[in-house]
């Protein structure tokens, strides 16, 4: 169904007839409340945030009627008959265009909301451009005059009755070739004519009052047809007044992009399942900038013994910590003082024992034995401090999740390439070279000097870390150790996880990095997140180095604030 501003537009190019009748403007079949507004923006509405205002029918409606005024007085008679006036900057783009010198305009809107205009049908004509009013109205008494003539027509006798005395024989009339050539004429006549049915010729002088009787019940006919009113069409019945498509969907998928964005309030708290206690400090420490030399000076402290301050010791002994968990307790010799029986021998007895080879040799067996007894009564103790060898001690491997779009520069084929070897890969390189996709992939990060700094007598310490492209399959335990996430830009990339998926709460728990080439525009939602963006360069390779360190650097300032317990 068309709207107003093109059937006003069609009727004003084609010179037809607008109608104004009772606040209704009806154009054509079509008719239309005067304050309706059509999908014209005036001018400076909708910019800036501000809401749309629309023109109405009658205000386009009153300056086609007063196109030949000037503005100025335009706008004064528009005041005075209370209606809006056309602002100065729309009047000669929107004449144009309801004129027909323009197809289109700029500031139509196709996605205003538009009232569906109500179809009514206008009776017809009356025949020689009369009014009702003025054709002479039939009475009752004049169709019961017209059935008596015809009545009284029917029942006279013929002025010539036809008996069978005045009958003649046709061949006594005419030749036999005259009557050959009439039935002839006839049957040629017959072929090229269609039967009439004139009422005129048949009833004379009565034709004009029974033609009148016909016009009496088309105006009968007209008189019901001018009071109804078609209520629904195949194509109205289709539109909907009460539910607009802006006010309904449009506020919904607002809503809906609000929270995805962050915008909303926080969130209800998620409950996360921690690691066992023996894997947590009992208290973690809580970033203070004026408390860093407390992480510098942290090697001082512990005397040059491999002590981690951050951790906790709960059920370990002293041995254990300095040295190691890796010494096994078998290899404790008998002079180890972890036991309080174990004594050491004394030295007047050994040396008592020179003279009597027999006492000596008891003396060795009593003290073998004693020692015997000592270890036997050592490793049960040993043994009953050492956490227990059956239950399984949670992994405190970090986790690093990287998106699984295939127009990310970071996946699971080159992240090995960046990340341990510091050298950014393009991924269809490595998909031409034949490389395999891999589930998971763990990253081996080399610690201390550089590489190619290392002396030749120097082992270097590395540290692994698991990378995962699908962080649907984590549990709740693995969740705890994710440490950094690559942001691809949509907020969708979030979906499923914790904290609601809310990416302001997530990248409060959750260092966040996004990779992109330095001649990019950045993403919008990146930009109003908190997230560590890593710039690379197209073709610069020996610029890769220093941003993937940063990439490091950032990530272990954020490990030792929020996950201490973790190895890194």
């Amino acid at each position: 169904m068309a709207d107003p501003l093109s059937l006003l537009r069609q009727y004003n190019v084609n010179k037809k007839e607008i109608i104004e009748r009772d606040n209704q403007i009806i154009i054509g079949e079509f008719s239309s409340p005067k304050n309706v507004k059509t999908n014209y923006l005036m001018w400076g509405s909708g910019k800036e945030g501000n809401n749309k205002e629309y023109y109405t029918l009658e205000c386009l409606l009153f300056i086609l009627k007063n196109i030949q005024l000037t503005h100025p007085v335009y706008v004064r008679q528009a005041a005075a008959a209370n209606i809006s006036a056309v602002r100065r900057p729309d009047r000669k783009e929107l004449l144009a265009y309801l004129k027909g010198e323009t197809s289109t305009c700029a500031s139509i809107d196709k996605s205003a909301p538009l009232e569906i205009p109500t179809q009514v049908k206008r009776s017809h004509d009356n025949d020689g451009g009369e009014s009702a009013a003025k054709k002479p109205r039939i009475e009752e008494t004049h169709v019961q005059k017209v059935r008596e003539q015809l009545a009284a027509r029917l029942d006279a006798p013929k002025e010539a009755s036809v008996t069978v005395d005045n009958i003649k024989s046709l061949s006594e009339a005419m030749s036999v070739e005259k009557i050959a050539a009439i039935k002839a004429k006839r049957l040629a006549k017959k072929r090229t004519t269609i039967k009439s049915n004139d009422y005129s010729d048949t009833l004379g002088v009565v034709g004009s009052d029974f033609r009148a009787i016909l016009d009496y019940d088309v105006d009968l006919t007209k008189d019901i047809i001018s009071r109804e009113r078609q209520w629904r069409t195949r194509t109205t019945v289709l539109q909907s007044n009460g539910k607009m498509f802006a006010k309904s969907i449009l506020a919904l998928l607002g809503s809906i992009r609000a929270r995805e964005e962050g915008r909303l309030g926080a969130p209800r708290p998620q409950p996360v399942v921690m690691p066992a206690s023996n894997a947590l400090p009992a208290q973690q420490t809580q970033y203070n900038r004026y408390d860093q030399e407390r992480f510098i000076r942290q090697k001082e402290e512990t005397e040059g013994f491999k002590i981690d301050t951050m951790g906790t010791y709960h059920g370990m002994t002293l041995k254990s910590v300095t040295e190691g968990p890796s010494v096994p307790v078998a290899a404790r010799t008998p002079q180890t003082p972890s036991h309080p029986r174990q004594m050491p021998p004394a030295a007047g007895a050994g040396g008592g024992g020179g003279g009597m080879s027999g006492v000596v040799g008891g003396g060795g067996a009593v003290g073998g034995a004693a020692g015997g007894v000592a270890r036997r009564e050592l490793l049960p103790a040993a043994a009953a401090r050492a956490p227990p060898t059956g239950a399984k001690r949670p992994s405190r491997t970090p986790i690093i999740i990287i998106p699984a779009a295939a127009t990310s520069l970071i996946s699971m084929y080159n992240v090995k390439d960046m990340l341990q070897d510091f050298k950014f890969v393009p991924v269809e390189q490595k998909k031409s070279e034949g490389a395999v996709r891999e589930n998971e992939v763990l990253l081996q990060r080399r610690k201390g000097p550089a590489a190619d700094q290392i002396p030749n007598n120097a082992t270097t310490i590395t540290v692994p870390y698991r990378v995962v492209d699908n962080p649907g399959r984590l549990s709740a335990a693995e969740w705890d150790r994710v440490v950094a996430v690559f942001v691809q830009g949509p907020a969708w990339q979030f979906k499923g996880w914790p904290w609601d998926g809310n990416p302001v709460q997530i990248f409060a728990n959750i260092c966040a990095f996004h990779l992109k080439y330095d001649e990019m525009k950045l993403d919008g939602n990146v930009a109003r997140w908190a997230v560590t963006v890593l710039n690379l360069s197209r073709t610069k390779r020996h610029l890769d180095r220093a941003v993937l360190l940063g990439f490091w650097e950032t990530l272990d300032k954020h490990m030792m604030k929020n996950k201490p317990h973790l190895r890194f």
